[in-house]
């Protein structure tokens, strides 16, 4: 009899240069369900239609992770973070982690 248990395959990380970049001025809301980590991002807008235009805090998309992958992402941005305000000569704002 074969064994048919599956292992953890390989995942190679493919780069797509055409992949959106997305600005968001907060996360608003965190939610848990069904164990996927739920974030809201809103940005404000100005509706120019009227002068001054009124300000609106809109929805601009949401991000739902998994809890272990939501939090390695929390710890992997606090820990880049506090890289970044260490530095004796912060880099550009370009710096990455890799």
């Amino acid at each position: 009899m074969t064994d048919i248990t599956p292992g953890t395959p390989s995942v190679s990380f493919l780069d797509n240069p055409h992949a959106p970049d997305v600005f968001a001025d907060s996360a608003t809301g965190f939610f848990n369900f069904n164990g996927n980590i739920r974030i809201t991002f809103e940005s404000v807008r100005v509706n120019h239609a009227s002068a001054p235009g009124p300000i609106t805090r809109v929805a601009i998309g949401r991000l739902v992770m998994p809890l272990a992958a939501a939090e390695a992402m929390a710890r992997g941005l606090l820990d880049f973070i506090n890289q970044q305000r260490t530095q004796q000569n912060p880099p550009d704002q370009a710096a990455t982690r890799h």
